[in-house]
């Protein structure tokens, strides 16, 4: 049996949003009406695919901030989108959208190859929308992080939990939870060897 002949795969519905954007620049409202549910995962996926590329200053506020309130919802259980009414009517910009369509088969190459349903019982759990929202919170708050270079890393974590959702696959979820994990230790590393790096830089060279 085909398992993708009676679904959309995440690299259809996302390739479809990205190329009406590229033709015509279109609101976060108008694409959440047109995808009703589906349109969390959706549109997150829509917010966060431009932080795996080079990207014009200015919009990782926004981006970041859609893609947080977004994920505060999941986590509280609700299943239809919400956004401010100022946040709703952003305009996602066409040149980003064509930048990012242009790199979509780089994502979406790896994400055919792995993931499909799987324990679709757990990965449909309402319990397991409210952590997977918690955690893509969480990997939110760390792409909106002032680190420089850094943004690809959480991206690829939420990027899992997008395509996992989408696709009900329970064991690609459990992976995202071990992503969040080694995200947040790379993080915790980061903050600790910022945090270190004047007494090491003194000890260093201090000592010449």
């Amino acid at each position: 049996m085909d398992t993708d002949s009676h679904q959309p795969r995440f690299s259809q519905e996302i390739k479809a949003l990205l190329e009406r954007l590229s033709q015509q620049p279109l609101t976060l409202s108008h694409v959440l009406s047109e995808t009703a549910e589906r349109g969390f995962s959706l549109v997150i996926g829509l917010l966060v695919l431009p932080f795996l590329f080079p990207m014009p200053p200015g919009f990782t506020t926004v981006l970041g901030a859609a893609c947080l309130l977004l994920s505060v919802q999941m986590a509280v259980g609700r299943r239809s989108p919400w956004l401010p009414r100022r946040v709703a009517q952003f305009q996602f910009p066409s040149v980003l959208a064509k930048t990012v369509l242009s790199n979509l088969k780089r994502v979406t190459r790896v994400t055919e190859r792995f993931v499909r349903p799987r324990l679709p019982r757990f990965a449909n759990r309402s319990t397991i929308w409210r952590i997977n929202g918690v955690c893509i919170g969480w990997l939110t708050l760390l792409l909106m992080a002032p680190i420089p270079m850094t943004n690809p890393i959480p991206t690829v974590g939420i990027l899992i939990f997008v395509v996992a959702t989408l696709e009900a696959d329970g064991l690609m979820i459990i992976v995202g939870y071990v992503a969040t994990g080694l995200i947040t230790g790379i993080f915790g590393l980061m903050g600790y060897l910022l945090w270190r790096s004047p007494d090491l830089f003194l000890r260093w060279f201090g000592g010449a």
